[in-house]
């Protein structure tokens, strides 16, 4: 059964690799934002909010921007499939399920301001840092009820495994990325936009 999970992990890994990272100006976004994710892993022990911040401004941004701005949307011709192929067969986040969590965080604070105590979750925030922690619990929240919403809607769709390994590549994500675009800022600064391993390993 754990030779069946690792498999199921290393093939969705290898899945989004191949079909969402054929940017060098994307993969090298993704090393920032996997520096960024493990500071904020180091400070959710003892800084929460301060890993909110850094998880959702930082890493978040810089990772969605690679994906949304720079990463290609035609044909895929490494991989024979067209970007709706591959939004369609997305395990987790695809572009539209990301415009959605992404809307919710960015809209989260105006929650806040229109209700001060978040139906009672908080008291009213009594100054400008206080409002900025409520909201980094917020964000929190968020991020962890994203990652909870996709893995149960799996357990659903596709199977229990399934969900359990998509959330695990995700929570491991960073420590990958960093093995796996640790080079790409260099290849960038060479002028290689597009990433020629992959023509490689075409499957």
């Amino acid at each position: 059964m754990i030779k069946s999970y690792l498999q199921a992990l290393q093939t969705q890994r290898w899945d989004d690799h191949r079909y969402y990272h054929h940017s060098r100006i994307n993969q090298t976004l993704h090393f920032v934002s996997a520096t960024s994710f493990l500071c904020a892993y180091a400070m959710l022990f003892f800084y929460p909010v301060a890993a909110a911040m850094i998880g959702w401004l930082l890493a978040m941004t810089t990772r969605q921007a690679g994906h949304f701005f720079f990463e290609p949307k035609g044909y895929d011709e490494v991989n024979q499939v067209t970007h709706e192929y591959k939004e369609e067969i997305k395990v987790g986040y695809n572009l539209q399920r990301k415009i959605v969590l992404l809307t919710i965080w960015a809209l989260s604070p105006a929650l806040l301001l229109a209700d001060p105590t978040l139906l009672g979750a908080f008291e009213p925030a009594s100054g400008p840092a206080d409002f900025v922690r409520q909201v980094g619990k917020l964000w929190l929240v968020i991020g962890a009820s994203g990652l909870l919403f996709r893995t149960v809607q799996l357990f659903f769709i596709r199977d229990v495994q399934t969900g359990l390994v998509w959330m695990t590549k995700i929570l491991t994500d960073p420590f990958h990325d960093l093995k796996l675009y640790h080079k790409a800022p260099v290849a960038l600064m060479r002028g290689e936009l597009i990433d020629p391993s992959l023509r490689a390993h075409r499957v």
